[in-house]
């Protein structure tokens, strides 16, 4: 997270300044899909091999997805990016929940496909994922074309992209509104990222629900995400992305409250699958829509640069919100406290958002000029 915070929006300005965002998203793809597959070779006990391997995966996955987002903006006008950003979101959670399906008919079932009991391990689902990120990326880099072109003076390589840095935080009073809503996504998606995170351990430790349970609800939730992004898609282009973003702000401090209360009914385990359906719906929907409304907020010739900063949002989100829920629930003993310390980061977030400008915000991206004092009017 650390590295991908550090070397995004450096990688970012480089991109925008030579109009490369698709080449820089195709080593990504290929660093990603490559260290998943060497996964595989990790045996027992090589825990630091595994490790090695896993940290490039990630940084594989999240820097370019700063490449892959910034690309939002070209293709969708500022009116169409909450529907195009929610069948984003929805198609990743249909992919993510095909695969998994797949892998636990590879581990818990191959006699389906002739195969003995015992013929599948881990191992493979880790070439099995490298293959389907390799295999679902091809469409993009062969037919998605980079409608940036070169801007001007910017064609050099680090110096040029020190240089864009430089004139972007010189002017980063022009985009108040975006730091504003930068900083606010900070703290929302603390929380997201939290519950998603701690969901299966409170499935486990405080529920008692076995490991068949919880990959059902995981399961049940990637779907719901994906009717989430998509019903949230249409709804933000209509009302606006800043009044549907609070509105799934709203509903996940009532999930928060909810799980602090699970068990009123005498049945904790379907009041779990009630609220996993609740949060599947409002995860997709706030993650399209934030990344709809950043999209908004970005000038044009500059989306991989601020699209990076997004990203650096999202890398801290996985910091704070987890040292909190664990600070709380070792102060407490209680794993229901510290889900319910989490409504402060929605409370904040939701705070800080409604300070934003939404209007405001997108005519500082339209009237926005980049370092060469060309008009970035897309």
């Amino acid at each position: 997270m650390f590295i991908v915070a550090v070397i995004s929006p450096f990688l970012g300005a480089w991109a925008d300044g030579r109009a490369s965002k698709k080449k820089f998203l195709a080593g990504y793809i290929v660093l990603g899909v490559f260290s998943t597959a060497m996964l595989a070779t990790a045996g027992p006990g090589e825990w630091l091999w595994g490790a090695f391997w896993f940290i490039l995966a990630d940084i594989g996955f999240a820097g370019g997805n700063v490449f892959y987002n910034a690309f939002l903006r070209e293709l969708a006008s500022p009116d169409e990016m909450g529907k195009v950003s929610g069948w984003g979101w929805g198609t990743g959670y249909l992919g993510g929940g095909l695969l998994l399906m797949i892998n636990l008919l590879m581990l818990q079932s191959p006699e389906i496909i002739g195969l003995p009991i015992d013929y599948f391990t881990v191992h493979h689902t880790f070439l099995s994922v490298a293959i389907w990120w390799g295999l679902f990326s091809i469409p993009l880099l062969v037919n998605v074309k980079e409608r940036a072109i070169p801007s001007g003076s910017d064609r050099g390589g680090i110096g040029m992209a020190v240089r864009r840095l430089k004139s972007t935080f010189r002017q980063i009073k022009s985009y108040k509104d975006l730091v504003r809503f930068l900083v606010a996504y900070l703290f929302f998606n603390d929380g997201i990222e939290t519950v998603i995170i701690m969901a299966a351990i409170f499935g486990d430790q405080e529920l008692g629900m076995n490991q068949q349970l919880l990959i059902g609800y995981f399961l049940m939730i990637q779907f719901t995400a994906l009717i989430g992004s998509l019903l949230f898609g249409k709804l933000t282009d209509v009302i606006g992305n800043k009044t549907s973003l609070l509105i799934t702000l709203v509903v996940w401090c009532l999930v928060v409250i909810f799980a602090y209360f699970i068990g009123w009914s005498g049945n904790p385990v379907t009041e779990f699958f009630i609220l996993g359906i609740i949060a599947g719906i409002v995860m997709g929907a706030s993650q399209s829509i934030a990344r709809a409304m950043q999209g908004t907020f970005t000038p044009p010739g500059h989306e991989a640069e601020f699209f990076a900063f997004f990203s650096i949002s999202g890398r801290f989100a996985a910091i704070f919100g987890p040292l909190t829920y664990g600070i709380v629930v070792l102060v407490t003993g209680s794993l229901r406290f510290g889900i319910l310390s989490l409504i402060l980061f929605f409370v904040v977030g939701m705070i800080l958002l409604i300070g934003v400008n939404e209007n405001e915000g997108r005519r500082a991206a339209e009237a926005a000029m980049d370092s060469n004092g060309l008009a970035a009017n897309g």
